[in-house]
């Protein structure tokens, strides 16, 4: 499973989960038996390939409809912002699906 994540900075451990609209960067989070295999930074959404399984977002009131477009499963964080903690939310079934 590979994650997309909008953040505010590229360092694995101090970047925080931000806004679509306001990432200054997106990181790639590979998850493969319950632990990261590998996360990737990357300035331009357009950069990335493949295309990811799931995006994560703040909140209900993101513009994700080009994430839908690519088939992409959105998932809200509602309270995690590191990307450990957004990963153990994810493994542990805590994040929430978008409120359509």
């Amino acid at each position: 499973m590979i994650l997309l994540l909008p953040l505010n900075g590229d360092d694995t451990q101090e970047s925080e989960l931000t806004g679509v609209l306001n990432a200054a960067f997106w990181a790639t989070v590979e998850v493969e038996e319950g632990r990261v295999v590998e996360i990737n930074f990357y300035t331009d959404r357009t950069q990335i390939d493949p295309i990811p399984d799931a995006v994560i977002i703040t909140n209900n009131y993101e513009p994700v409809m080009e994430f839908l477009d690519q088939q992409m499963m959105v998932l809200v964080a509602p309270y995690q912002r590191t990307i450990d903690d957004i990963v153990e939310a994810y493994l542990f079934r805590e994040l929430h699906d978008l409120a359509l």
